[in-house]
């Protein structure tokens, strides 16, 4: 690790063997993530017989993934993100596997538990994103993250399109059909634990820790502790932006398949909505990134903000029967939900130390995920006791909330 600390040409190419690897991790993380998004709520339906606690599954696996992203976080700072990142993933897959039992049974209460187990793949796959900021610099951090996001779409995207095929999969061996995309999920998860199990060496959080040590001489360490100190309003915006995207992207996303049911959509349908929105979610990635280093962390948020209005908008006043709008607001509410991730990890990166880094972002992701726990959970009862349009509005308005938060952290700096 000493040759490639003092050697520019090694690190350089260490962080792309970082990207190289991560990204391939997050083709198999993203497949496994797209089958809860596509048919939990589905699955819980026909299982329960109700739509009131449809958002349920997405509460359940999103509640999972905040336990498992302080977990991930503590176990990163502690151990790395090798570590850290892989245990995260194979959890993902047990409780995929968890689903698949649920489902075969007819267990609600397995069903419950195996979702929260599931989603630690969830809460993992975004960690894993930080994971290419460790080596890069500051002009370099969103396009970093952006990159290893943008491989992402690869699986997310052909996770809901397979929603079929697995389900006939699942039918051929006497499992049902809705817990057919959850075995794709079970393997995909424990592929991508496996990949930086193996070749994520050596790791980039501890080496990152070791060129820090490096680059601080013990006669200025005092100077560059009170110069490198967190920039707290910087986290809390960073939080804030990410928080209420992810609030507004999961309460609509989550009943979208359950309004298009209604409305005699076929599976497929639901299948191809969802995979525009994924695609959407993570595809513009990389000029996202380039946008963010380039006109700023700000700007983007605030276009998360509008974009995520917009996508409420187009799903409040779609005709119910239009599979085209539909794909356009799920689409707007992946990129608004695109423009905000990006833009707050950033935010979260520049205002944070490599000593307690991995720390703050996975207590951080706890709060996203506990944001999109409520969001699905609250998503169910809105529809329930009015209508996907109010939801769809609902979400659009709260998203516009983003515009103050970032002015007061305009003012305060």
């Amino acid at each position: 690790m000493g040759r490639i600390v003092h050697s520019p040409e090694k690190l350089k190419k260490m962080y792309q063997k970082v990207l190289i690897v991560v990204s391939l991790s997050q083709i198999f993380g993203g497949a496994g993530l797209a089958a809860g998004i596509t048919v939990g709520a589905l699955l819980a339906q026909q299982m329960l017989g109700t739509d009131a606690i449809a958002g349920l599954p997405s509460a359940l696996f999103t509640l999972g993934s905040a336990i498992a992203a302080f977990i991930v976080g503590k176990l990163s700072q502690r151990y790395g993100r090798r570590i850290g990142l892989t245990v995260g993933f194979l959890s993902g897959g047990l409780g995929a596997i968890g689903v698949v039992m649920a489902a075969l049974f007819n267990s609600v209460i397995l069903l419950f538990a195996s979702l929260l187990v599931y989603g630690a793949g969830t809460a993992t796959n975004l960690q894993a994103r930080y994971a290419g900021t460790d080596l890069a610099n500051k002009k370099q951090r969103a396009k970093a993250i952006s990159t290893t996001m943008v491989m992402t779409t690869f699986g997310a995207v052909a996770g809901p399109n397979l929603v079929e095929v697995m389900g006939k999969f699942a039918l051929s061996i006497g499992i049902p059909s809705l817990a057919g995309p959850f075995i794709l999920s079970a393997a995909a998860f424990i592929m991508a634990g496996m990949v930086l199990f193996i070749m994520l060496r050596p790791d980039p959080l501890l080496l990152a820790k070791s060129l820090e040590v490096h680059r601080q001489p013990d006669t200025d360490k005092a100077i560059s502790h009170a110069s490198t100190l967190p920039n707290k309003n910087g986290i809390i915006v960073g939080a804030m932006v990410m928080i209420l995207t992810q609030i507004v992207m999961v309460a609509i996303m989550t009943m979208t398949p359950i309004h298009m049911q209604h409305h005699g959509h076929h599976l497929s349908a639901v299948g191809i909505v969802i995979g525009f929105h994924v695609g959407s979610m993570y595809l513009p990635s990389l000029v996202t990134g380039i946008l963010v280093d380039k006109i700023g962390r700000t700007a983007m948020s605030i276009a998360a903000g509008v974009t995520l209005l917009l996508a409420g908008l187009v799903a409040a006043y779609a005709p119910s029967d239009s599979m085209v709008m539909l794909v356009v607001a799920l689409s707007l509410l992946g990129l608004g939900w695109n423009f905000g991730l990006i833009s707050g990890t950033a935010q979260i990166v520049d205002a944070t130390t490599i000593s307690t880094r991995a720390k703050i972002q996975g207590t951080i992701d706890v709060f996203v995920a506990l944001g999109g726990a409520t969001g699905g959970a609250l998503s169910g009862v809105i529809v329930a006791n009015s209508s996907y349009a109010v939801l769809s509005l609902t979400g659009g308005l709260l998203s516009v909330m983003l515009i103050p938060i970032i002015i007061w952290y305009r003012k305060s700096t």
